[in-house]
């Protein structure tokens, strides 16, 4: 395969400029890659995708054994790459899933395909892309997210860990209060999972541990074909 740069899209937002670009490396064998960058910071790559996609599994797979199995309404904050929402999709038992994103950018770039996905997430039945901030929609009074209406998991994939953040505003989100209202609009059994891209934070989770119920920490170990070793991410699994 020749050697391949091409940059698909590119916009200025509010947090700064983003680009969606792919590319072959050279030194794995020229893979094709996709990769978001915010101004000078690299976000996404669908290199990594692992953590992102055990989000779902593991949020999903703790939902069914808390005994919901069907009719599953599953909300996940940040759309990204989409491979934490197309995992999710991928369950007979969900019924409906939102995905929130504050950057109308990336949406665009699943409507029009743009991604290795595709845009199956732009055109599933059950699936629907809502462009919005998901942590003014997820802490505001109304008992419901989107609708007057308690969902069955929130799955969080947006900031790099609980304390860095892609946006200082977001800090807001990380406290007893405003994960309390978030987990008011969760079923009784229903889960919150939050990915992060740093080991589990014993503070964090004794946060979490105020507001729900039960809280298991997930380490996740994938290959970094960049170093020969290993790459670790975490999840958190929070049930209401």
């Amino acid at each position: 395969m020749k050697h391949i740069f091409e940059e698909l899209d590119y916009q200025p937002t509010p947090l700064g400029d983003i680009s969606l670009r792919k590319r072959t490396e050279p030194r794995l064998d020229n893979t094709l890659i996709y990769e978001v960058k915010l101004g000078d910071e690299f976000l996404m790559s669908s290199l990594f995708v692992e953590a992102e996609e055990q989000l779902s599994i593991l949020g999903l797979d703790k939902l069914i054994s808390n005994g919901h199995s069907e009719g599953l309404d599953i909300v996940v904050g940040g759309l990204g790459l989409g491979y934490t929402a197309l995992t999710a999709l991928q369950y007979d038992s969900v019924a409906t899933l939102r995905t929130i994103d504050v950057m109308q950018a990336v949406i665009s770039w699943h409507q029009k395909g743009l991604l290795p996905i595709g845009d199956v997430l732009a055109t599933s039945v059950k699936s629907k892309l809502v462009h919005g901030d998901f942590f003014a929609i997820a802490t505001d009074n109304q008992q419901g997210i989107l609708d007057d209406k308690q969902v069955h998991a929130i799955l969080l994939d947006i900031d790099h860990s609980p304390s860095h953040w892609l946006n200082e505003g977001n800090s807001g989100f990380y406290n007893a209060d405003s994960l309390a209202r978030m987990r008011n609009k969760i079923v009784s059994g229903g889960v919150f999972g939050l990915w992060s891209n740093e080991m589990p934070d014993a503070n964090f989770t004794s946060l979490l541990l105020e507001v729900f119920q039960e809280v298991e920490e997930h380490v996740v170990r994938f290959p970094n074909p960049y170093s020969g070793g290993e790459s670790v991410n975490s999840v958190y699994i929070a049930t209401a």
